[in-house]
């Protein structure tokens, strides 16, 4: 376990490295598509909305929101660091997929919040230590 963490962390210099050299923020035409493996949803209060309009939605949202991570919907859940929102890791593979599971929520419904839908998966520059 203890040589494969010096493994990885040798290896992120150098897949940070290869990612930021993407002058156009694309992968080459010949580089691996990364799969998505979840989404990473970010909920953000709209402008405007009160305190009050969105504490008198908090229970039901709780309760959905609950739902969603027994369900293994949500895998893992933080609040932002500035405590303006929340952040959700969705089992998804889409970013439809996941839009199905917040578009249901009782805050999405109210038109409450704002939302940012990443794909995320496997840093695939890593890809280039396994080539020989």
């Amino acid at each position: 376990m203890k040589s494969l963490l010096s493994f990885i962390l040798a290896a992120y210099p150098f897949a940070a490295v290869a990612q930021s050299q993407l002058a156009s923020g694309q992968p080459p035409s010949d580089a691996p598509t990364p799969k998505t493996t979840e989404v990473m949803v970010i909920l953000t209060v709209k402008e405007g909305v009160t305190r009050q309009q969105i504490m008198s939605i908090m229970p039901a949202e709780v309760r959905a929101t609950v739902k969603l991570y027994l369900d293994g919907k949500i895998r893992q859940w933080y609040s932002k660091g500035d405590g303006k929102g929340v952040i959700f890791l969705i089992d998804a593979k889409t970013v439809e997929e996941a839009h199905a599971a917040i578009d249901a929520m009782p805050l999405s419904k109210e038109h409450l919040v704002d939302h940012e839908y990443i794909p995320v998966g496997p840093l695939m520059p890593l890809t280039a230590l396994l080539a020989r």
